[in-house]
């Protein structure tokens, strides 16, 4: 039965949620465009979009400007969606760098008023998706997350589903063909009007140094409905690989199908191959291979984790190498041995941060997380070194100069003392 928790509050009816439990005439759902442009689901739109903040969009409107007179401004795109005249801007196109890479990645940044106006439609039309959505899908859905994927990760392999097939799509967001994904689109919503919104907002093209250009494909990671884009261009392969009984834990564009036996990872990943290929997308020779995780060392990474194959059949979860470098990233900068401020500020910046990161790698081995707050702790003595007129990084009677009991009384966030404190939280150091 449909959980109606999944469809947002005030903006559907008690009359379209009984036809969304009981189904609708073709499974196709017409006068939805009239929701978008209502003022009330406008103005929960942006106070989603106003909640996670954000850099402005090519416009240069900020968060703070649209604020102002927000309410003006949602009258006046309510009355251009009704009138069909609606016209999203380009996105404005940033490059941020891949972990452990030296690429970059591009992210796609929508005006504040487009931002609202995606939102608004994802909350109309995500409710008539997640009923078709596959179980196996988890990534961007309400009432999934990471965690949700993970532990089913967790299961399979330790039911005996040992041979993984790990698939990675060639920029898979940037590669949507637009004509494939709108007819997906289309098997369920039949409204013209909302069809042209939606594909308005892929055809937006992007805003470059001189001028915007347009894209024959994609959906640009940044808008608000492109997760959800992509989750219905993948939806068909999810129940191809089910409905031939295979198991797929995907979490957007990262999926692993778990098997028990060797030749069935093989032919899943020639079912993959095969409907990639139909489907206009490529994947990544490189990165796409079968894991066969029974023999001690055996790996395969998911969602920033590495799972790994100890001896005497132990599986371990530790962090990936990228994610670590993503949060020495984000460490560095705040850590230099020039830091002109006191330890104490300092640690008020890292404790954010670190928390962050344990909360979603408090599964990683206590030994992954101990070596974090080594690394982290190094960094601090460097500067304590520095300013005892020391040069280097910190080092030899540094250590017993500045024991881990004094970042501790700093208030310095400790991983592994954190893992310690909550005790045993993750099935993956249980023998499988």
């Amino acid at each position: 039965m449909w959980s109606r928790h999944k469809a947002q509050r005030g903006v559907w009816s008690e009359k379209m949620l009984v036809a969304l439990e009981e189904g609708v005439k073709g499974n196709k759902w017409f006068s939805l465009i009239d929701k978008v442009a209502r003022l009330d689901v406008l103005a929960l739109a942006w106070g989603k979009v106003l909640s996670n903040a954000g850099a402005c969009g090519g416009d240069g409107v900020t968060v703070e400007r649209f604020a102002k007179d927000s309410q003006q401004r949602l009258l006046a795109v309510s009355e251009h969606i009704k009138r069909n005249a609606y016209q999203p801007h380009p996105v404005k196109r940033v490059w941020i760098p891949k972990p452990g890479s030296a690429l970059e990645r591009p992210l796609g940044i929508p005006t504040v008023r487009d931002r609202v106006v995606q939102t608004a439609l994802r909350m109309v039309i995500e409710p008539i998706f997640e009923r078709v959505f596959a179980p196996a899908s988890y990534g961007f859905r309400p009432g999934r997350s990471c965690q949700d994927a993970l532990r089913r990760v967790d299961e399979l392999l330790k039911s005996g589903h040992v041979h993984v097939v790990e698939v990675d799509i060639r920029g898979y967001f940037d590669a949507i063909p637009h004509g494939r994904l709108m007819a997906e689109v289309e098997k369920h919503v039949a409204d013209g009007r909302v069809l042209r919104l939606i594909e308005a907002f892929l055809k937006a093209g992007v805003m470059g140094e001189m001028a915007a250009w347009t894209v024959e494909q994609g959906t640009p990671q940044g808008g608000a409905i492109s997760p959800l884009l992509a989750n219905i261009y993948l939806n068909p392969l999810d129940w191809l690989l089910a409905q031939a009984g295979l198991e797929l834990v995907r979490y957007a564009d990262d999926l692993v199908v778990l098997c028990r036996a060797p030749e069935e990872a093989e032919q899943a990943l020639a079912t993959i191959r095969q409907w990639m290929a139909e489907a206009g997308l490529e994947l990544n020779a490189e990165k796409t291979k079968v894991v066969d995780m029974a023999p001690a060392g055996a790996h395969f990474e998911f969602l920033g984790y590495r799972f790994w194959r100890g001896k005497a059949g132990k599986l371990w979860r530790f962090v990936r190498p990228k994610s670590r470098q993503k949060l020495h990233a984000k460490i560095k900068p705040l850590t230099k041995r020039t830091n002109g401020h006191s330890l104490e500020a300092i640690v008020a910046k890292l404790n954010p941060i670190l928390r962050g990161w344990y909360g979603y790698f408090r599964h990683a081995s206590a030994a992954a997380l101990g070596e974090m707050d080594g690394w982290v702790r190094a960094r601090l003595r460097s500067i304590l070194r520095k300013r005892h007129g020391g040069e280097g990084k910190g080092r030899g009677r540094d250590h017993q100069r500045w024991r881990n009991g004094y970042f501790a009384e700093l208030g310095l966030f400790g991983l592994e003392a954190a893992r310690a404190q909550e005790g045993p939280v993750s099935v993956m150091e249980q023998t499988c």
